[in-house]
């Protein structure tokens, strides 16, 4: 009995034994996992828990030009923090930031009372407050550098840059639209915590710098949208219209070269104007273009050889009778040639031409021109505009589609569209972005022209081109669009916009447009300018043509294109047939304001030079009062109209670029 007794006694002596054995041995395995294997990543994990990492706003990238000029850059500039915990008196550290800061005492007080030991009182802060505040020599205020967006040029391609949030994602334009690419690595300020996890003094702050963005290089010339956006600018102000839009591009590249919107607004305080305004209405707003669609619609005929360039068509007189609507013309047309419909932009014409054609083909030119459909630009918003499908046309539908009513395009589709004309068919994906470097400048990502079909025959484009510098010419609807020295081909529009509460066309509301290329024969920039409402005039042959003149002239003499070999102030032209008890003067088309009464008819001065202009006064037997030198720019009385014997008769001048 005994001996069974001291076996169970040692048998429990071993098993404890063995038990504080194993114990040992698993201690000594957790220990030797954690001290050698895991020590790094624990570490680690100890400096992260005695951390608190503050990001800072990470460093964006450089936004340059075509020729390497910065559009929108970062700046280093010092942002302020504070430490409650180590102030002493925050009342009176308030009340002396206050007026320094430009913020209520209550809110700083605010702040700083708070239970964390770092608070931000202002960031991205200008040299001269930064320089106040370390004057006031505070115990517990602190500065680290931070980055703000700076646009060097202010108001120079805000709708293309566009600009950036605090936090700095990119808001709109290319700001938006390369965010990811433009957005550097984030920085870190780092600070140290204590066993129970408050911030302890920022003394020997360790701040970890971001990554630089990417640097984006456009296509846009900055001296070319310079021009742009003063030239409409000024015909936006002389016509008293609600807004405009011009856009300038390389026909064969695609390349965007300015793209302007009137109202502007500065880049660097977009805050204080209205978002309406911000608005890219280069891409983001689609209109009704009126006749600048007369030259799809006898591209499309003569490609499909409905029509001949030979052929006459009846204008009917200036009123057309078809689908239970009637169809008026600004003037009184007989027969037409398919140049002349074009060079008057008769609306009867252009509906006679689209009956040849049917809708089923008038459908698939005009999408095969990219019209209802979105370019792919790399911008944002952009929309498509809206085209029907042709089984969807009824009654009138197919004649007004033909001059450019019931369909609607955006300004950058219709420029890539004439584009397609002016260099010989092909129809090129226009975009805004050449290339993409780091910040060694080493091209991480470079663009080129893309063609994404062909539209038209070269031998067609080439025929619509000569046509098209009918309107410039004398007699056309677009006179003042021409630029001596150069060929022009060009179409004016002029549309009806709709009434947003009747639903209907608008009985006083219209567009008014010239989109043309130049020079004609060797085409090396399409210009398009959009006049959203005038009030002077309704025509675009009136209030744009004379912003596509000046832009025109400005961008060639700045490319150094040559004139052409022979040089001609106006193409010639074919008088038009008009029926005699409606003939017009010689000035009068589609907008020319014609009075009528006794007295000499103003001519266009626009765009001519001191000595022409002499020649024609002396031809016309006027007096003429001359103001400045250079190139005409500005008259009274306007074109068209009749002089009075009390009116002041004056031509203003300016030189040329």
């Amino acid at each position: 009995m005994r001996y069974d007794a001291e076996k169970w006694i040692t048998l429990r002596i071993r098993f404890i034994g063995g038990f504080f054995v194993l114990l040992f041995a698993l201690t000594f395995c957790r220990a030797f996992y954690l001290q050698v294997i895991k020590r790094d990543y624990l570490l680690k994990l100890a400096d992260r828990q005695h951390q608190k990492i503050i990001p800072l706003t990470p460093v964006r990238g450089t936004i340059y030009d075509a020729n390497g000029a910065a559009l929108a850059v970062s700046v280093e500039m010092d942002s302020c923090y504070a430490e409650p915990k180590s102030m002493e008196d925050l009342g009176e550290a308030s009340a002396q930031l206050a007026p320094v800061l430009g913020m209520p005492k209550e809110s700083i007080l605010k702040k700083l009372q708070g239970n964390k030991n770092f608070v931000w009182l202002q960031r991205r802060l200008t040299p001269d407050v930064v320089k106040r505040i370390r004057g006031l020599d505070l115990e517990g205020i602190g500065f680290v550098k931070e980055t703000k967006r700076f646009y060097p040029n202010s108001e120079v391609a805000a709708h293309v840059i566009g600009f950036t949030g605090l936090d700095p994602e990119g808001l709109e334009g290319v700001e938006r639209r390369y965010d990811s690419t433009i957005l550097g690595g984030t920085g870190y300020l780092v600070t140290e915590r204590d066993a129970l996890g408050r911030n302890v003094a920022l003394k020997g702050t360790v701040i970890q710098n971001g990554a630089m963005g990417h640097d984006v290089t456009l296509t846009l010339d900055k001296n070319i949208q310079y021009i742009a956006e003063k030239e409409l600018a000024q015909a936006v102000e002389k016509s008293g219209a609600r807004a405009g839009t011009a856009l300038v591009m390389d026909p064969h590249t695609g390349k965007v070269l300015a793209m302007a919107n009137y109202p502007t607004f500065n880049l660097n305080s977009h805050a204080s104007y209205s978002p309406q305004v911000w608005r890219n209405r280069a891409v983001a707003d689609s209109y009704e273009p009126g006749s600048t669609f007369k030259t799809f619609l006898v591209a499309a005929a003569l490609e499909e050889k409905v029509i001949r360039p030979g052929d006459g068509i009846n204008c009917e007189g200036g009123s057309y009778a078809i689908g239970g609507r009637t169809i008026h013309d600004t003037h009184k047309y007989g027969r037409l040639s398919i140049a002349e419909v074009l060079k008057y932009s008769s609306n009867i014409g252009a509906a006679k031409i689209g009956s040849r054609l049917g809708p089923s083909r008038l459908y698939t030119y005009l999408k095969n021109f990219g019209i209802g459909d979105r370019s792919g630009v790399d911008l944002p918003g952009e929309v498509g505009g809206s085209l029907r499908p042709w089984s969807q046309w009824y009654g009138i539908d197919l004649a007004t589609i033909s001059f450019g009513q019931g369909v609607t395009t955006s300004s950058l589709q219709l420029a890539s569209a004439v584009s397609a004309i002016a260099n010989g068919g092909v129809l090129m994906k226009p975009y805004l972005v050449e290339k993409i470097t780091d910040s060694e400048g080493n091209v991480v990502t470079s663009f080129e022209p893309q063609v994404r079909r062909r539209v038209i025959s070269p031998e067609t484009a080439k025929t619509v081109s000569r046509m098209m510098e009918g309107v410039a010419a004398e007699g056309g609807t677009g006179t003042n669009a021409s630029v001596e020295g150069y060929r022009v081909a060009g179409k004016t529009g002029t549309a009806q916009k709709v009434d947003p509460v009747t639903h209907g066309y608008s009985a006083t509301k219209r567009t008014a447009s010239f989109i043309g290329f130049v020079p004609a024969d060797r085409p090396r920039i399409t210009i398009l300018v959009v006049i959203d409402e005038p009030k002077t005039s309704p025509y675009g042959g009136v209030v744009a043509a004379p912003a596509f003149s000046s832009i025109a002239l400005q961008t060639l003499c700045y490319l150094k294109v040559p004139p052409d070999t022979v040089v001609r102030s106006k193409p010639k032209t074919v008088e038009a047939k008009a029926i005699p008890e409606a003939a017009e003067a010689t000035e009068a088309a589609e907008g020319a304001i014609v009075e009528e009464g006794e007295g000499i008819v103003m001519p266009n001065f626009r765009g001519m030079s001191m000595r022409q202009t002499l020649k024609v006064m002396e031809e016309k037997g006027l007096n003429v009062r001359l103001h400045g030198s250079g190139r005409a720019i500005e008259q009274s009385p306007l074109p068209g109209h009749r002089i009075k014997p009390s009116d002041q008769v004056w031509v203003k001048f300016t030189p040329t670029a």
